[in-house]
């Protein structure tokens, strides 16, 4: 099945094939200046920490749903052993098994393809199951340190979470800048706020997979436009599921990682974050979330902080 003309039509529109050049491998990280760093870093008044990841655990996020994303699999390898003979200091070791995309995490370029191609036009088949991903693996984006701001749509709207079938479109996300007076400017990491996490803190894990409020395919015309460096949230699937055009399933995710070359980001804790920027009355800080340098990785897991 073909993907629809208006997938198409937004697509050419958003795209950055080759604005960096035809060898970029981290697309919209470009944008994240030095410039832009130390403005991030001035927004630090009070050094308030929010940490944004979930924990990573065996009964995670994962339900099965996606085929072989398997939630931590962690076992003891060494448990007090003096390796140096007895009476001698002893340590602990373990081990882990995880889908790189379990909890917390990015998804790195390569997580998307469509038309058998990859961000950049490369072609989809250079990602193999030995070789992994040749271009565009999570390593390559060495650094995602940039102003953070918090669009805290459930709020604005006056609710603690969207109802599950809430598509979250361009006018909504004005309304959230509008709500925390901020203004989203290049080089941004954008954290988009639902509230639909708080079914899986609460012990739902299959509430909070399915339905659930996402991403408009109209929201990547939005980022670009305003050369949003990256973007995160709090669901599991990123863009509302099930699709808001049938048969249209990770529209978003095809817009934003192929077409754009734009990370994102799912399963963000962004629950503390919406009552910190409450209560200081500012939704823009200085955000670290540095990836795991998977070499050829589609994803990594991430443990974001806020610093406010």
């Amino acid at each position: 099945m073909s993907l629809p003309a208006a997938f198409h039509e937004i697509a050419k529109r958003v795209n950055n094939w080759g604005r960096w050049g035809q060898d970029d491998e981290i697309g919209t990280l470009n944008l994240i200046s030095g410039k832009v760093v130390r403005e991030a870093a001035a927004t630090v008044r009070t050094g308030r920490r929010v940490p944004l990841a979930v924990d990573l655990r065996q009964d995670g996020v994962q339900t099965g749903m996606i085929p072989g994303r398997v939630n931590p699999l962690h076992v003891m390898v060494q448990v007090n052993q003096e390796l140096f003979g007895p009476g001698t200091v002893a340590t602990s070791d373990d081990a882990v098994t995880l889908g790189l995309q379990a909890g917390t995490h990015w998804d790195a370029l390569t997580h998307a393809s469509h038309s058998g191609r990859i961000y950049n036009g490369r072609p989809a088949d250079t990602i193999t199951p030995h070789g992994r991903a040749a271009f565009s693996g999570i390593h390559t984006a060495r650094h995602v340190v940039s102003r953070g701001v918090l669009l805290d749509v459930a709020a604005a709207k006056g609710v603690d979470r969207l109802p599950g079938d809430h598509a979250v479109t361009p006018e909504d996300l004005d309304e959230a800048a509008e709500f925390g007076r901020v203004t989203v400017r290049a080089g941004d990491v954008v954290l988009v706020r639902t509230g639909q996490i708080q079914l899986y803190l609460a012990g739902d894990r299959h509430g909070y997979a399915f339905p659930s409020p996402g991403l408009s395919i109209r929201t990547p015309e939005w980022f670009h436009a305003r050369d949003v460096a990256a973007v995160a949230n709090d669901t599991l699937t990123f863009e509302i599921f099930p699709p808001e055009i049938e048969d249209l399933w990770l529209g978003v995710h095809a817009l934003d990682l192929v077409e754009m070359g734009m990370l994102q980001g799912q399963n963000w804790n962004l629950e503390e974050l919406s009552t910190a920027c409450a209560q200081e009355e500012r939704y823009a800080f200085l955000l670290s979330a540095m990836p795991e340098p998977f070499v050829g990785g589609t994803g990594t897991p991430v443990a974001p902080v806020a610093i406010l």
